[in-house]
């Protein structure tokens, strides 16, 4: 049964349930489509990363990538795991200091940092900023320079590691928007200028080779490729890294297909690669980062919808219409990402037929799952969709003018609306009349 691997169960009345509470009595409360999320699950993933470090013995940060999922609640409950912080944006950036996020625990990313976005990053003194491109490091020194500051900075490369992965989705390999090349030469120019600069602490390297990544060998690899460059580095400048980040991608169970592997398995393998090359180099042991994203929000979200129409194609394939799609989980359309779900009225139910459930959007492509087995299923049933707790509620949009769907956090029990839902009025809020 479907429900069986998914960390959800199903109560006394044969209802599916996250939290310890009834997803109906959520829908009938809160509406549909309907994001919900288990922060304990949320929680336990935040502490496995962090716990392997410790098990391991070496200094490392788990830093939250926000970009999967982020909202003022979210950031709240990744301070309080004691998490440190990617932003991509001055949004991101805003909404973390709207959660009273610790800056000093906050990483700034990105391809094409405004001005503005470090003018941003550095009056509130935030923990280090990731250097991209040599634009970044211009914008870097001419806002450190009006400023009078200091921040610390990482080098972002691409190895040259291509994860087995979409390709929109893969960021280490060679012919990629992210970062300088290890192999042209680039790191090591950007290194020069950055290397004993006056107002730039340069603390290390950075990269990441992709999402959904359910070995250890491509990080192992990534490693063996930073540690060639830091030895010529070592050699001929005498430079060790305070840091060495390695990305996250960790990979989830989406369907029977996905094979995770347990969470502090990529750190423990990590930790090893480096501290062998540490070791054989004579050099000081770096801190290891990570920047987890949907590996901790992922599988402990769920979306809700209610099942509307149908239509029935003699032999070909069955329909069944909720009352979101595209716009609240684009993932589907964007790259045929693939989900699981049940009938949260009976998920243990017998499976009696595979439908097509189809999303209320104007576009053929509207698809959110194509074959799904399923009992009987009716009008008015509600579908609780797996793991869509990254990537969902961030990418939503208002195609066909619809609302943003709200946001539920459930612990322990208890359960509390954290997004509200959009309103009409909220969708044509910016809109102004033409005379």
């Amino acid at each position: 049964m479907i429900i069986d691997t998914h960390p959800f169960t199903v109560n006394e009345k044969g209802h599916l349930e996250i939290g310890g509470l009834d997803t109906l009595d959520l829908a009938k409360k809160y509406g549909t489509p309907l994001y919900v999320y288990d922060v304990a699950l949320i929680r336990n993933n935040a502490r496995a990363f962090v716990q392997a470090f410790t098990e391991k013995g070496v200094k490392g940060k788990v830093a939250y990538a926000s970009k999967a999922f982020s909202s003022i609640a979210m950031l709240q409950v990744a301070k309080q795991e004691g998490l440190c912080l990617d932003v991509i944006s001055e949004g991101e950036l805003y909404t973390a200091l709207q959660a009273d996020f610790p800056t000093e625990r906050i990483h700034m990313h990105g391809n094409n940092k405004s001005i503005e976005e470090i003018r941003m990053a550095v009056d509130y003194e935030i923990g280090c900023i990731v250097i991209d491109n040599f634009h970044d490091i211009d914008l870097l020194e001419k806002v450190l320079e009006e400023k009078q500051k200091q921040m610390d900075v990482l080098i972002r490369v691409t190895p040259g590691v291509e994860s087995k992965t979409h390709q929109y989705i893969m960021t280490g390999n060679e012919d990629s928007k992210f970062g300088f090349d290890l192999q042209n030469g680039q790191a090591e120019q950007a290194f020069k200028r950055l290397h004993n600069h006056q107002q730039i602490r340069f603390q290390g390297l950075h990269c990441h080779i992709g999402s959904q990544i359910f070995e250890t060998s491509g990080f192992q690899v990534a490693t063996d490729l930073l540690f060639s460059e830091l030895e010529k580095w070592n050699n001929k400048y005498d430079y060790q890294p305070n840091v060495l980040n390695l990305g996250g991608g960790f990979g989830i169970r989406y369907t029977k297909d996905d094979q995770p592997l347990p969470l502090d398995k990529y750190i423990k393998s990590m930790a090893d690669a480096v501290q062998t090359h540490v070791k054989q180099l004579s050099m000081e042991m770096p801190e290891i980062w990570i920047e987890p994203g949907r590996s901790i929000v992922g599988n402990a979200g769920i979306t809700l919808y209610t099942i509307g129409s149908n239509k029935q194609i003699p032999g070909i394939r069955e329909y069944y219409s909720i009352d979101g799609g595209m716009t609240d989980n684009i993932r589907p359309a964007l790259y045929n990402a693939a989900y699981e779900a049940v009938i949260a009225n009976h998920p243990k139910n017998p499976i009696e037929k595979e439908v097509s459930i189809a999303g209320k959007c104007c576009e053929s492509g509207d698809m959110l799952i194509w074959d799904l087995p399923v009992p009987e299923i009716n009008s008015g049933d509600v579908l609780a969709v797996f793991s869509t707790g990254a990537y969902s509620y961030s990418m939503a949009s208002h195609y066909n003018r619809l609302p943003n769907a709200a946001v539920v956090f459930v612990e322990n029990g208890r359960d509390q609306l954290v997004v509200r839902r959009e309103t009409y009025q909220d969708v044509v809020r910016n809109d102004l009349s033409y005379e």
